[in-house]
């Protein structure tokens, strides 16, 4: 395999997930925004809350049409870019994505129309209960989503069958059940509502510091702040449950974004700042926090957290384990009624994968030599740089969002919603959330690296057979395309904002008050919240 192919291929499914992702957190969040809005209208009957529901349903919409176009991009690619991986993996990584589409997909397509045309021709608790099956829908669907990569971070329940050189499932429970599945699907939907917060958060704010729509404003706020607050708080104790799942299933993932290149003894410190150098392996200038990493990895404080050199070391063994799988099993091919072969094939068959990061360097891995052993073994290192600082910016925004919604639930909670500092400081950090979401893809893809499954198919070997001048022609129609779009979906939201949340009522009434102030069951002080 060419491995500019490779690369160019691996450049163009980030650069298309990078951009899918982009819609996907907020879609996640503002459906159950949405939910909470309009139930508070069911109760209350205040036309406001209708309004406010119906206005940030237009946004939701605006964005859930980008994420479903980008997302239906991104599963082709796995047939076009990356065939050898469908083939290979496709009876176990197919299920979840086929479920996604057959269950969740399909209920949030749907109910959505019903959602946006059904507001005058449902009853209130009818639409209330078609907006949470939207929700429903939209949460089910990263669901299906991130058990399928969750299972390429930790490939449970599943088993290479010699006899048709593909993996094939074992166990759907354990693929369903799968610990990281579950502990990335809890923290990244947290992430969403997260970005959700802060984007009616500062949406608000703009309205508050503009003097437009007080009464919507204040009473978006006040949802994005207790809403913001929790969903922060989650995201950073079920991104802990993250790194505790990473013990035991992704050792060399920790290891790299602490930059840790040797074991930590009992207790381990993190690594709070430092330089790391992929040249000199070692990290340079660090500083550490006693204890806390073993907390964090271990959950105590008398056991160590093993280092990337003896990662490194287990790597090489597997490696050299991995070799006479592959040779049994090219003994099996060759008489598939060989049992002595498939006695040793069963013996060594977890390290096969380990065994085929050699085709990257020789032809034959039996033909190895030692030096080629161990650069393999060195290769299931990822870029420990970029993974290191990765992790500390997408936490370090992590903090400061409770920091900005602890701030804002206060502010609410004593009505002093126009703090004009605040409100200022609520506008700028709208793009934090998003920037501290695309760190988290980097590091959870990166550090999966040198594997497309973990332990099971190197990357180099799962991409199709194309060209580059192929590969380039499509990343650079998809750049264009999807840039094109990203103008078309920005400006579609500032016109909406810019129209503000009452333009269907001024429509109908030209009375220069705004409908806020003049709308039946608007006319309460503007800092009331419900």
């Amino acid at each position: 395999m060419d491995l500019a192919v490779v690369d160019l291929s691996r450049l163009q499914f980030a650069l298309t997930a990078l951009y899918h992702f982009l819609f996907v957190p907020l879609t996640l969040g503002l459906s159950f925004m949405l939910v909470i809005m309009e139930s508070i209208y069911v109760m209350t009957r205040r036309p406001i809350w209708r309004t406010i529901t119906r206005f940030w349903g237009v946004l939701f919409g605006i964005n859930f049409v980008l994420g479903v176009a980008t997302g239906i991009t991104m599963e082709f690619q796995f047939g076009m870019n990356w065939s050898y991986y469908s083939h290979y993996v496709g009876d176990i990584f197919g299920a979840p994505l086929a479920i996604e589409g057959l269950m969740a997909f399909f209920l949030e397509a749907t109910f959505v129309g019903l959602m946006f045309f059904g507001w005058d021709k449902l009853k209130p608790h009818a639409h209330l209960f078609v907006t949470f099956m939207v929700a429903l829908g939209t949460n089910l669907s990263a669901l299906w989503i991130l058990i399928a990569n969750g299972w390429m971070q930790n490939p449970v329940g599943a088993t290479f069958n010699p006899d048709t050189m593909r993996m094939e499932v074992s166990d759907f429970m354990a693929v369903l059940f799968n610990p990281v599945a579950q502990a990335k699907f809890v923290h990244t939907v947290s992430a969403g509502y997260v970005i959700a917060s802060v984007f009616v958060l500062g949406v608000s704010a703009f309205y508050l510091l503009k003097g437009k729509h007080k009464g919507f404003a204040k009473r978006s706020m006040t949802v994005a702040s207790a809403f913001g607050l929790a969903a922060s708080l989650s995201v950073v104790v079920l991104g802990d449950q993250s790194g505790y799942a990473l013990t035991d299933n992704q050792k060399m993932k920790l290891a790299a974004l602490e930059a840790m290149w040797r074991t930590e003894p009992a207790p381990a410190g993190l690594t709070a700042v430092g330089i790391p150098s992929m040249k000199d392996r070692e990290t340079k200038y660090a500083v550490h926090i006693p204890y806390v990493l073993g907390l964090i990895a271990t959950r105590t404080i008398d056991k160590p957290v093993a280092g990337i050199f003896e990662l490194v070391a287990t790597a090489e063994s597997r490696i050299e384990s991995g070799v006479i799988a592959y040779d049994a099993l090219e003994k099996v091919k060759a008489n598939p009624n060989d049992p002595a072969a498939r006695g040793v094939f069963e013996l060594h068959r977890r390290d096969l994968g380990y065994g085929l990061l050699l085709k990257r360097h020789v032809a034959d891995p039996r033909q190895a030599t030692a030096e080629q052993i161990q650069q393999a073994a060195w290769d299931t290192v990822p870029n420990v740089p970029l993974m290191f600082w990765s992790f500390r910016v997408m936490a370090g925004i992590g903090f400061a969002m409770i920091a900005l919604f602890a701030t804002a639930f206060v502010l609410c909670t004593l009505r002093r919603h126009e703090t004009r500092w605040f409100l200022r400081l609520a506008v700028l950090a709208l793009p934090l959330p998003w920037l501290a979401a695309e760190f988290g893809w980097v590091l959870a893809e990166m550090g999966r690296q040198p594997w497309a499954v973990e332990g099971v198919l190197p990357t180099f070997l799962g991409a199709s057979s194309l060209t580059v001048p192929q590969l380039w022609a499509t990343i650079v129609g998809f750049t264009v395309f999807y840039g094109a779009l990203a103008v078309v979906e920005v400006g579609l939201i500032l016109h909406a904002i810019k129209k503000g949340p009452f333009h269907e009522q001024q429509t109908f009434d030209p009375a220069p008050d705004t409908p806020s102030e003049t709308s039946p069951g608007a006319r309460e002080p503007a800092a009331a919240v419900a």
